[in-house]
């Protein structure tokens, strides 16, 4: 039994799943109704509105409804979609146990305390039939799948099935009426009338009788005429009928306490019972014997739901729900070339993918109901393991069969196998394959299935192929490849829990696959990045190119080796990839049975060629492909490639963003004028002035095109970085903003258009801004005409002028030396491979058929006036020699820190708290980091030197190394300095224990809580550090005792005082105590103590130190 999701809650009373969707309906002892995906593992919704306890509840098979019933009597109708109660049914006068949907007809089903099963048109919203005939109260109602017919268990020990034929006939069409029946009979009926004998819309057919006590639950057979019961007795009783009778098959006993719930297995011979004896158990239909039994320690278990497609069971308890299955679903294959070899009901086949040939290759040996869980295939001995997994581990088995060559396709043979006892077996050479045995040792063995020789190994829980002579060791964290030759692990790689191991076509990849985890690994194991999926990993297969493609439980996606996944398709059911070749996926289904899906591999191929840095096949794939999406665009411009994103995109503002992403200001420019709206101009303005290489023509298109103030906004921050404030000044004008107008008319020293916004301030009565540009100009004429003209107070002739100093001139702004024209100067860059006019001709025409653009301010490098003899080179169209390229990026020092060390503290130096915090939960087991964040922070604060280089230029920072003076050292393997040693955290250590002895518990617990958190950030040079402190114990302790005997007291109790700051053991610092006791008390002998007087008093000190140790 395998639990698929298990959730937390009140107790479950009630379950329906949804015929479509992975959804499971739960509705609960405390009167809410829950909603669940069971294949995300996530609540979509809750439901309250009944008072009091919810026993029945299902979902309808086409509608986006559900129904439930609940002890407040009350029958209600809700829109999942709406997330709403659509109406409540009234009738009942007693809980109602179950509510069930017909699958045809408007009708809900319901049974009641009251005795009663009633049937509603949910349509009409009214009551049409009542059953009574129950005289206890009824616990369950179910229609049957195809037939007419109800089946109802109540406390009254009896089964009864209804026929309600009349009721069906009552409510079709006069068009159904007229071809299906002329008689008198179904003309009453059908009219609504009784017929002339009275007979009712639903009689009782069969009573079943048999259980000695109350009976819970019943149930049909989906296409065979049987019923299932189980009942207070602890009985599971199987029946069967026919048109006239009903009778007792037989009895399943096992159960230890009353049987809550008992239903049919979908698709298998199978029973499955649940009780309040808080266990589940599987019974044989055929053999009536128990075949599995699954127990819950604390929770007794009430309710039990099949999903009507998939082999999917839930199970309510006391404390919430489960979802399981009774065994795997995942097909056992191998695939060697253009062969597939898989298991299918108990016949091995052999699938050809190049001709889609599929034959059987020969029976399987019975004997076990577990499917086969895994197959190793051999193609030089044309031989294959079968490995058999029970549902206790330790009972596994596998089966050695050497495949016939040649077998009839209708009568394939039935070869003899050899089977063993093992948990796992794998071929590791051409005659020779490894068994996992159930010590969890491994043993080599030949083709005659004997032993030839033992394997020491580390301790493993499985084994998986790792190619000729050596395995994959899996144990409970990590990965280990093993030499079976040299019995000697080479690599080991952390991961918990691998299920799968998938390795490429070439063995230099592998993918190691745990439920939610995929870590891909090269040859020698190691990581080359890890993938987190929120639901489970089924599947997975190596594409020719290097792309690992999976398949989830919802779609097929597909990973690079550098880490960058993405999603191909969605899936309706979960499938198993064998194979991928070129669109195509070859895969198995959970029945088995082989399919060809289609898929499109542009976006990984294209992905894949852009890390490789294959532009060649990035520009075809550009112009011939069809990339879409707005996940291409982000993933383009979070890997530096705005300028390829530019040319998928249609929308006028992305481009835009993208045009300025890119530093192409003309395209930018072209889009900002179409659209016309105030942000952009003023950003491609604040980009002109800072030196980036010259691609201003995107963004100017762009900014054209758009025609949008806020386009332009952008556009004039990006131009101002640019240096081009000739495109800054249109950016202004364009959204109007005269202030910032002016003062790029200041720094340009254009003072002929500064008078020209100085006399546009005035037409617009913008004082502060015609005062602030004739400051600007040191107009002061034009300064004492505006401030009359605002009300300013004169001096009159009665007020005297204050006297001003003899020297005294007006202050003005400095000239301009000269006007400046041009743009900033830039350097002259090769064009990047995407910039090319071949590759770019078709965007190039933004803003007008010829490429110009009329009107508005002339932005070409025509009126330029460059000196006579500055010798400018022709345009770049290459990488030719005498062009700036722009150097590679090099890897910063925090990112070699983490590189080259394991330590947390390290990375946290290197400002990589995520890193650092992962390390310290699976070196020591760190949960919670809140009290970290101090002492992180603390010590990033060490970790770099910052130094002025020149005045109003950034500090720099330098990165010291502890390896500074080593041979290996190096910018690309240093490591930061230590910045708390060991010494230091001793010394705090005996800082705390004083602060102890002085009563200052408080202080003195911060102070251990700080050493305790600082172990784990510790870092020592050498491994004798490590161990200093006990050699240093030793040495003190072998002086003091020395020292002692010579009768140097003053030295012995230094010596003393020294080796208790060390915090010795025990019944060390008792001694290194006595010891200073001792010695000063020697120091200090009484005065007059001379000659024999002197040896006696020693040797009573002597004799006191002794007694004391």
């Amino acid at each position: 039994m395998l639990t698929k999701f298990e959730t937390k809650s009140a107790r479950v009373k009630g379950l329906s799943f949804h015929p479509k969707r992975p959804w499971v309906l739960t509705s609960l002892f405390n009167g809410v109704i829950q909603l669940w995906d069971y294949r995300m593992c996530t609540l979509i919704d809750k439901f309250d509105e009944h008072d009091g306890p919810v026993r029945g509840i299902c979902f309808h098979s086409q509608q986006p409804l559900f129904v439930s019933g609940g002890d407040d009597y009350k029958i209600k109708v809700w829109n999942y979609k709406q997330r709403r109660c659509l109406f409540t049914l009234l009738g009942h006068q007693d809980y109602i146990r179950t509510t069930t949907f017909h699958h045809e007809y408007p009708w809900i089903l319901s049974a009641s305390d009251d005795q009663t099963i009633r049937i509603w048109n949910w349509q009409s919203r009214n009551c049409i039939c009542v059953l009574a005939g129950h005289s206890h109260f009824v616990m369950c109602a179910q229609f049957h799948l195809s037939e007419d017919l109800i089946v109802s268990a109540s406390l009254d020990q009896t089964v009864r099935v209804w026929d309600i034929s009349g009721l069906r006939k009552k409510n079709v069409s006069p068009e159904q009426q007229q071809q299906r029946s002329n008689s008198l009979e179904d003309r009453l009926r059908n009219s609504g009338q009784p017929d002339l004998f009275g007979m009712s819309d639903a009689v009782v057919k069969h009573v079943l009788e048999g259980h000695d006590r109350g009976v819970n639950w019943c149930a049909f057979h989906p296409s065979l005429p049987l019923i299932v019961s189980g009942a207070d007795d602890r009985q599971v009783k199987l029946w069967r009928m026919n048109e006239s009778k009903a009778w007792e098959v037989d009895t399943c006993r096992g159960h230890y306490n009353n049987v809550s719930c008992c239903l049919f297995h979908p698709r298998q011979e199978l029973i499955l019972s649940n009780s309040e004896d808080k266990s589940i158990r599987v019974w044989d239909m055929s053999k009536r014997t128990g075949v599995q039994t699954f127990r819950r320690e604390h929770d007794r278990f009430w309710v039990m739901n099949a999903h009507p497609t998939l082999n999917v069971f839930a199970a309510g308890h006391d404390s919430g729900m489960i979802i399981f299955k009774l065994e795997r679903e995942r097909p056992a294959y191998a695939v060697q070339g253009n062969i597939l070899y898989y298991v299918k009901e108990k016949l091995l086949r052999k699938l050809d993918f190049t001709t889609n040939k599929d034959v059987p290759c020969m029976q399987l040996r019975g004997g076990s109901r577990s499917p086969v869980f895994c197959m190793s295939y051999n193609p030089a001995e044309n031989a294959v393991l079968m490995v058999i997994r029970a549902s206790n581990v330790e009972n596994s088995t596998y089966d050695l069969y050497s495949i016939p060559k040649d077998s009839d396709a209708k009568n394939p043979d039935a070869p003899d196998s050899k089977r063993s006892s093992g948990l796992s077996a794998v071929w590791v050479a051409r005659n020779r394959f490894a068994v996992l045995d159930r010590t969890h040792s491994i043993v080599i063995k030949n083709l005659k299935n004997e032993i030839t020789k033992k394997v020491q190994t580390p301790n493993c829980e499985d084994i998986f192929y790792a190619g000729t002579g050596c395995l994959l060791l899996k144990d409970s964290d990590s990965v280990t490849l093993f030499d079976v030759q040299q019995k000697r692990s080479l690599a080991s790689v952390k991961m918990s829990k691998v299920k799968f191991v998938i390795w490429s076509a070439d063995m230099s990849h592998v993918a190691l696959i745990s439920k939610h985890v995929i870590t891909i690994c090269n040859r020698k194991l190691e990581s080359l990045c890890t993938i987190h999926e929120n639901i489970k990993v089924k599947s997975g297969a190596w594409e020719e190119s290097g792309v690992f493609v999976y398949t989830t439980s919802n779609h097929i996606k597909y990973a690079l080796t550098n880490g960058d996944h993405g999603i191909i398709r969605t899936l309706d059911l979960p499938i198993y990839i064998t194979r991928i070749k070129g669109n195509s996926v070859f895969c198995l289904d959970r029945e088995g049975r082989p399919r060809v899906m289609a898929i499109d591999p542009t976006e990984f191929k294209f992905k894949l060629a852009l890390v490789n840095r294959k532009y060649d096949e990035v520009l075809h794939m550009v112009r011939h492909a069809k990339l879409v999406g707005q996940s291409i665009i982000s993933y383009l411009q979070k890997k530096g490639y705005p300028e390829v994103a530019l040319h998928f995109v249609k929308d006028e503002k992305t481009r835009f963003g993208l045009a300025l992403e890119c530093g192409n200001l003309e395209i930018s420019l072209k889009l900002a004028r179409i659209l016309d709206v105030p942000v952009s101009w003023e950003e491609l303005g604040d980009a002109a002035a800072l030196g980036i290489p010259d691609n201003n023509n995107i963004a100017l298109e762009a900014a054209r095109a758009l025609d949008d103030p806020a386009c332009w906004e952008k556009l004039g921050e990006a131009a101002l970085l640019q240096g081009n404030h000739q495109i800054v000044e249109m950016a202004y004008q364009r959204t109007k903003n005269f202030d910032k107008l002016s003062f790029l008319y200041l720094i340009t020293g254009n003072l002929e258009k500064l008078r020209k916004m100085t006399k546009i301030a005035e037409i617009r009565k913008d004082t502060s801004g015609h005062f602030q540009n004739a400051l600007f100009l040191g107009d002061v004429q034009e300064r004492v005409k505006i401030l009359s003209n605002c009300g300013q107070k004169s001096f009159g002739e009665e007020e005297r002028v204050p006297d001003l100093y003899p020297g005294a001139t007006l202050l003005n702004p400095p000239p301009p030396i000269t006007q400046q024209e041009a743009n900033w100067p830039l350097l002259t860059m090769s064009k990047g491979f995407f910039e090319d006019d071949e590759f770019g001709g078709e965007e190039a025409g933004v803003g007008g058929e010829d490429g110009t653009e009329g009107g508005g301010w002339d932005v070409d490098d025509e009126d330029l006036e460059l000196p006579a003899d500055l010798d400018l080179p022709a345009t770049p169209t290459g990488g030719g020699e005498g062009f700036f390229v722009p150097p590679t990026k090099g890897t910063s020092q925090a990112q070699v820190w983490c590189n080259n060390s394991q330590l947390p503290v390290d990375h946290v130096l290197a400002g990589s708290f995520e890193t650092a915090m992962r390390l310290l939960h699976d070196q020591v087991g760190v949960v919670n980091f809140e009290e970290y964040k101090q002492l992180f922070l603390q010590t990033f604060s060490r970790s770099r030197t910052c130094y002025q280089g020149m005045p109003s230029l950034p500090p720099l920072f330098g990165y010291p190394h502890r390896n500074c003076f080593r041979k290996e050292a190096g910018g690309r393997s240093g490591v930061p300095a230590v910045g708390l040693k060991l010494n230091t955290l001793v010394q705090q250590l005996q800082v705390a224990y004083n602060l102890t002895t002085a009563g200052k518990f408080g202080d003195a617990a911060d102070k251990f809580r700080y050493i305790l958190l600082s172990v784990p950030l510790l870092v020592v040079d050498t491994k004798q550090e490590i161990a200093e402190p006990v050699h240093l114990i030793l040495t003190l302790r072998t002086a003091m005792t020395l020292f002692f005997k010579l009768k140097n007291c003053k030295t012995a109790a230094s010596f003393a005082r020294r080796l208790l700051e060390l915090g010795p053991k025990p019944e060390i610092a008792t001694t290194g105590q006595a010891s200073r006791q001792v010695s000063s008390q020697r120091s200090l002998l009484p005065a007059g103590v001379q000659g024999r007087d002197l040896q006696s008093y020693q040797e009573s000190i002597l004799l006191n130190y002794y007694s004391i140790v």
